[in-house]
């Protein structure tokens, strides 16, 4: 419980907070934001990704608005009690209501319909994937839009640097990532006290996991071994913990919080696409050289690391493909495969059969007449059975929609 005097003091304070700021950017994500739909808007992410921000962006669409942030330490022990206090302190005329971190509050969901149900417009910003969408989906199914946050792309990279976009931007960028914040002083500790925020506050605490020693550990594995494929049994074995639900749980957990992706291999079976080896990618390169254990300078795994993350930006159904050779990634839409892509720093002399065959078998199994390899610095164009491969630089590639 808050007294409703710690909460209105809490509330004046953050709208005294919202003026203009200089140095932001609008985000790309803007585009998708319908401000005339009633429906409530979800925006989920990591993070310091940038939501809160993105927030106060759509708040500059309105004129009478109300903001209250669940992470203010003024407000800790905030109960759904403390919502008819919070209603009352933010009083009436209200054109639009953000709420940021909103499922730090048990039970949240039933005065967000409340509000919604009143005819109220609201938006609300989260970094756990499982707790927002199980809300959403006990009280608000049908009355909300999702929509998930990244750190910056490239080309928001570009803007908020103020770079030109060549090949030489895209190779600091696949180092430093696009965590907002660490762009601003590029210190490493921002990034590894971020990874440890996200294990132990919004995991470890909130799962009551009393061998962090394992999920830290799991977590270190997993950020420095992007790109590659693992199992549960072999998580399991490497770490010593005695049940598979548990390897399955922390996954879930990790997943969830946005840090890392799993990704799955192609079947057209279901069963076997939940069996098979997954590949792991993460959230930000940033993240991942400031935490590896190994990374050091592998421009490879960064190369792709960093395009698994801008498909995943578009598109959500998507798989890595294995027969004979390996597609480093199949995108669906709409149940069709739409884009093939093959990550490879430089296609040379010793690996082009490799990943050009890899590319022309996916070609071949999913009858597309066209696919992709994304470089660091190379481009090309190669025929093979009357099939194209295009060969295309990740800076490139990065700015195309």
């Amino acid at each position: 419980m808050v007294f409703k005097t710690d909460i209105e003091q809490a509330y004046q304070l953050q709208q005294a907070s919202l003026g203009p700021k200089g140095g932001l950017i609008n985000r790309t994500y803007m585009q998708n934001i319908n401000l005339s739909l009633r429906h409530v808007e979800v925006i989920s992410g990591v993070r310091r990704c940038g939501k809160s921000t993105f927030l106060k962006q759509i708040m500059l669409q309105y004129i009478e608005l109300a903001y209250f942030n669940f992470e203010d330490s003024r407000i800790f022990g905030f109960e759904v009690g403390d919502f008819q206090k919070l209603d009352e302190v933010i009083g009436s005329g209200k054109t639009a209501y953000f709420f940021d971190e909103i499922q730090n509050v048990q039970a949240w969901e039933i005065f967000v319909r409340q509000l919604h149900d009143r005819g109220e417009k609201v938006y609300i910003t989260g970094s756990n994937a499982s707790l927002l969408s199980k809300e959403l989906g006990t009280r608000l199914t049908g009355r909300y839009i999702g929509h998930e946050l990244f750190p910056f792309s490239y080309p928001e990279y570009l803007l908020f640097k103020g770079q030109e976009n060549n090949s030489s931007s895209y190779e600091v960028y696949l180092q430093n990532g696009g965590f907002p914040e660490y762009l601003d002083s590029e210190k490493t500790e921002i990034l590894q006290s971020l990874l440890k925020d996200i294990v132990y506050r919004d995991i470890a605490i909130r799962y009551n996991i009393k061998n962090t020693r394992s999920l830290m550990d799991i977590t270190l594995f997993l950020i420095s071994n992007v790109g590659k494929e693992f199992t549960f049994n072999s998580i399991r074995n490497n770490f010593s913990i005695g049940s598979a639900n548990t390897v399955s749980d922390y996954l879930t957990w990790l997943q969830d919080s946005y840090l890392f992706f799993f990704l799955p291999r192609f079947s057209w079976s279901l069963k076997a696409s939940a069996v098979n080896p997954r590949k792991v990618y993460a959230v930000d390169n940033g993240m991942v050289n400031a935490n590896s254990l190994s990374f050091s300078k592998d421009k490879g795994r960064l190369l792709e690391n960093a395009v698994y993350i801008h498909l995943r930006r578009i598109y959500s159904s998507i798989f890595y493909f294995r027969e004979k050779g390996e597609c480093d990634f199949v995108v669906f839409k709409n149940d069709q495969s739409v884009i093939l892509i093959q990550v490879c720093l430089e296609v040379h002399g010793e690996n082009k059969d490799r990943e050009i065959n890899g590319l022309a078998e996916a070609m071949e199994f999913f009858k597309l007449s066209e696919g992709t390899i994304v470089t660091l610095n190379q481009s090309d164009t190669i025929i093979i059975n009357s099939k194209q491969i295009n060969l295309i630089p990740g800076y490139l590639f990065m700015t195309l929609e």
